[in-house]
């Protein structure tokens, strides 16, 4: 199973449209891509205005096709000039 995990820092006056934006991508994506086997939107403990998505796929391949789709086009595309990131946290294979 591939696992990634990113943040983003969002103004205050937009961290409900983010959220929303990546639950549609978020649940469109669990929806239709059979690779996509988790995706969660994570506000952090401390800073309401850093939003983690923490995504589980299938396999590096699932991924990828979720990342070249047009759930996240959609959503890099509503996000763009005012969300900062995303920052990487994990990227990589859970080891069994």
């Amino acid at each position: 199973m591939y696992h990634i995990a990113v943040h983003f820092e969002v103004p205050a006056d937009r961290r409900e449209e983010f959220i929303a934006v990546a639950r549609e991508d978020a649940e469109k994506s669990i929806a239709n891509e059979p690779g996509s086997l988790r995706f969660e939107v994570i506000e952090d403990a401390d800073n309401p205005n850093k939003i983690y998505l923490n995504e589980a796929y299938a396999d590096e391949a699932a991924f990828d096709v979720h990342l070249n789709g047009p759930y996240a086009a959609k959503f890099f595309e509503l996000i763009q000039g005012w969300a900062v990131g995303p920052t990487w946290l994990i990227k990589g294979t859970r080891i069994s």
